[in-house]
């Protein structure tokens, strides 16, 4: 049965190396390369990636990220993710400015989720909003609960000559 997450190996059990982990002692150390190595990576390469505003908590986005753009990430310190849409890297900021850059970068405890905790200067959202999480849901309806900061055609530069 395929897997509903689409993960590779979904039915098998997680890394040995993030098992042994959850036993390790404060401040045990792996190299990066291992841990990537053994990321839980989707069938795509891809791994969820979360932008939480690193002073305030506040989750900004999610988006999602293959080895190369981590990499890069973890590299320059300014967040990079993977445009399932473009089929390219995506630099956070190239087209509207309003970039990301990391603070501290985390994998869970599966090894299949990464949490950016990040400096967003301006909106995270296409939007225009600080955060795309903006259409809050209950048991009965869904509400838009923030305005854009900025008009997203000006964002953008849309119907600038």
């Amino acid at each position: 049965m395929p897997c509903p997450f689409h993960y590779r190996d979904c039915e098998s059990p997680m890394s040995e190396l993030f098992k042994a982990l959850e036993r390790a002692p404060l401040d045990t150390r792996e190299s990066t390369a291992r841990l990537l190595d053994a990321v839980a990576w989707n069938d795509a390469g891809l791994i969820p990636a979360i932008a939480q505003q690193h002073d305030s908590g506040e989750v900004l986005m999610m988006a999602w990220m293959n080895r190369e753009a981590l990499e890069e990430t973890l590299r320059s310190g300014r967040v990079c993710y993977w445009s399932r849409s473009r089929g390219k890297l995506w630099r956070k900021g190239e087209s509207s400015g309003q970039q990301q850059h990391l603070k501290a970068a985390a994998l869970d405890c599966d090894g299949d989720t990464l949490l950016l905790q990040v400096d967003q200067t301006g909106p995270a959202c296409h939007t225009g909003r600080r955060h795309c999480f903006y259409v809050s849901l209950d048991a009965d309806q869904g509400r838009v609960d923030s305005e854009p900061l900025i008009d997203p055609d000006t964002l953008y530069g849309v119907g600038k000559a």
